[in-house]
C-alpha cells in the first residue's frame, strides 16, 4: 500500500513531540504495549536465527532490551527511536546491569529512514511503531535494505479496528479525522510483498481494555503519546457541547458499568531474500481481562 488521501502522512515533528512529552509516564500507561511485547519475544522462541546485531526500531523506554538480551546474550543491539526522551529513559532503565548491556547502543532516527548502512544488521524487531510511519511499503523496504541476506524482520502494529469506537463516537460529532488511520492486516502482507520480502506471515489478535470513563481513555492515551499526529488533522478547540456530544456517543457502548477500547494488533514477520511464499494465520480474540488496571 502506497501513500493516499485515505492514509495522510504522519507529522513526525509532532510525533516526536508528543513521545518527548510522554516518555517520563509512558511506562505507567503502557500496560498493552508491554503484553504485545512480551507476546512477540515468546515468538521469538520459535524463530531459529541466531543474530550478532539486532536493530530495535521503535524502542521507546526500552521494555524489550532485557527479552532481547536473554535470548541472544552474544548479539550487539542497536535501539532506535524517533524521541531523543524515550532514549533516555531505556538507557536509564538499563543502566545498572551489567555487562551483556554493554553491547547496546541508541540511535535517534526515523524508522522510514534508518541511519545505517546497506545489509548491517542480522534481525529487526520493531514492536508497534509501525502506525507511525506514513508509507508501509517504503519503511518495509527501508528494513530490507539495512537486513542482511537472510536476515529477519519481526513487527506488529495496530490494525483498522483499533479505537473504533473512539473513532465512531467522534464521527457523531463531526467529520474531522480524530484518530490516527490505521492498516489492514492484508494490505500490510502485500506490502512486504512488494519491498521483496521473503516468506511473509501475518496474524493478528484482538483485545479490549475497559475505562470507568472516556476521560481516564484518553488520559492513558496521552500518557503514551498516541494522539493524532495527522498531518490533516483537526486543530482547533473542542467545545463544551461537542465534547458533550462525544461523551453520550462514547456512553451507548458502556457494558457492565465500564467503557471498552478495542485494540486490533497485526504481527508479521519475513525474510531478507527473494520471496516464495506468503501466509495469513488465522484471527484470535484475547480478553485482556488480566491486563486491566485495578478500577477498570
Amino acid at each position: 500500500m502506497s501513500r493516499n488521501e485515505s492514509f495522510p502522512g504522519m507529522h513526525k515533528k509532532t510525533v516526536r513531540m508528543h513521545f518527548d512529552r510522554a516518555a517520563a509516564s509512558y511506562d505507567d500507561a503502557a500496560v498493552l504495549q508491554q503484553e504485545v511485547c512480551r507476546r512477540m519475544l515468546e515468538r521469538l522462541d520459535y524463530m531459529r536465527i541466531q543474530p550478532s546485531t539486532i536493530l530495535d526500531v521503535g524502542v521507546g523506554t526500552g521494555f524489550s532490551i532485557p527479552g532481547l538480551f536473554a535470548l541472544y546474550p552474544k548479539a550487539t543491539l542497536l535501539a532506535l527511536d524517533l524521541s531523543t526522551r524515550m532514549l533516555q529513559h531505556t538507557a536509564n532503565r538499563l543502566k545498572w546491569y551489567q555487562r551483556p548491556f554493554r553491547r547496546m547502543h541508541t540511535i535517534c532516527g526515523d524508522a522510514e529512514k534508518l541511519p545505517l548502512p546497506d545489509q548491517s544488521v542480522d534481525m529487526i524487531f520493531s514492536s508497534l511503531t509501525l502506525q507511525w510511519c506514513t508509507d508501509p511499503e517504503l519503511t518495509f523496504a527501508e528494513f530490507r535494505r539495512v537486513l542482511k541476506p537472510e536476515g529477519m524482520l519481526l513487527f506488529s502494529t495496530f490494525g483498522p479496528d483499533t479505537l473504533r469506537e473512539l473513532r465512531a463516537s467522534w464521527a457523531y460529532v463531526d467529520d474531522h479525522a480524530h484518530v490516527n488511520p490505521f492498516y489492514d492486516m492484508h494490505d500490510l502482507g502485500d506490502a512486504l510483498v512488494r519491498a521483496r520480502m521473503a516468506e511473509p506471515v501475518m496474524d493478528v489478535d484482538r483485545f479490549t481494555l475497559t475505562y470507568p470513563d472516556v476521560k481516564s481513555l484518553l488520559g492513558d492515551l496521552k500518557k503514551i503519546g498516541a494522539t493524532n499526529a495527522m498531518q490533516t488533522r483537526f486543530r482547533g478547540l473542542t467545545g463544551k457541547a461537542r465534547w458533550q456530544a462525544f461523551q453520550d456517543a462514547y456512553e451507548t457502548y458502556r457494558s457492565q458499568e465500564l467503557l471498552p477500547a478495542t485494540y486490533e494488533v497485526v504481527y508479521g514477520h519475513a525474510w531478507a531474500a527473494q520471496a516464495s511464499r506468503a501466509g495469513v494465520l488465522g484471527q484470535r480474540e484475547v480478553s485482556l481481562a488480566s491486563l486491566e488496571k485495578p478500577g477498570r
